[in-house]
């Protein structure tokens, strides 16, 4: 599937979690399409440790939806987002070519109904404290545009609403990741989420 797309390149396969970070070093690749579930290593496991490397690929992971409630927690970890694995091959394709241009792979209303799915779980007051900690260290804007992020808006949409310009809004999200130590805007999402923002 991935072979056929002549801007996309298959630099390697692994058939376990345990092979991903050897193969990830020897090959260097932009980006890792995720199965969560393989045998000796899941793929949430496999995910942590990739996005923990300096310099990591982004991790674009593979799921079931209503039986891998485990993918919160990937993208938590850094994944750039996440698709169903009976996405037409086609769109998959597109999925590996957005990720690798920077932009995460999320449908908001898939995602809101497994922030939702999840989010009930152990942890979740302590996981607010620490999200409503996190918000209230940016100014008042970047405030704004974190939580318009967690509603699922892209940067013109955000643009439109908050009436500022779209290099602006990327400014704004370029500035909550580095003062926050965030990976990318899914993991600004997840904390507005947290934060009982979205």
């Amino acid at each position: 599937m991935l072979g056929g797309a002549p801007d996309l390149e298959v630099v390697g396969e692994a058939a376990d979690g345990s092979e991903v970070e050897r193969l990830v070093g020897q090959h260097a690749p932009d980006v890792v399409l995720m199965d969560i579930r393989m045998p000796t290593v899941d793929g949430l496991a496999a995910t942590e440790t990739l996005r923990a490397r300096p310099q990591p690929p982004e991790v674009i992971v593979l799921t079931t939806f209503n039986t891998d409630a485990h993918v919160l927690r990937a993208l938590r970890e850094g994944a750039a987002g996440f698709i169903l694995k009976d996405t037409p091959p086609e769109d998959i394709v597109e999925a590996v070519r957005k990720v690798a241009a920077g932009e995460p792979v999320l449908s908001p209303a898939v995602t809101h109904q497994l922030i939702a799915q999840v989010s009930s779980g152990v942890g979740r007051d302590a996981r607010g404290t620490r999200a409503r900690e996190q918000l209230a260290a940016l100014g008042d804007r970047e405030r704004e545009v974190a939580v318009a992020v967690g509603q699922g808006k892209s940067n013109a949409e955000i643009a439109t609403e908050l009436h500022l310009s779209v290099p602006t809004v990327k400014t704004h999200v370029s500035r909550i990741l580095t003062k926050l130590h965030l990976n990318n805007r899914v993991q600004i999402a997840l904390l507005a989420h947290d934060a009982g923002t979205s």
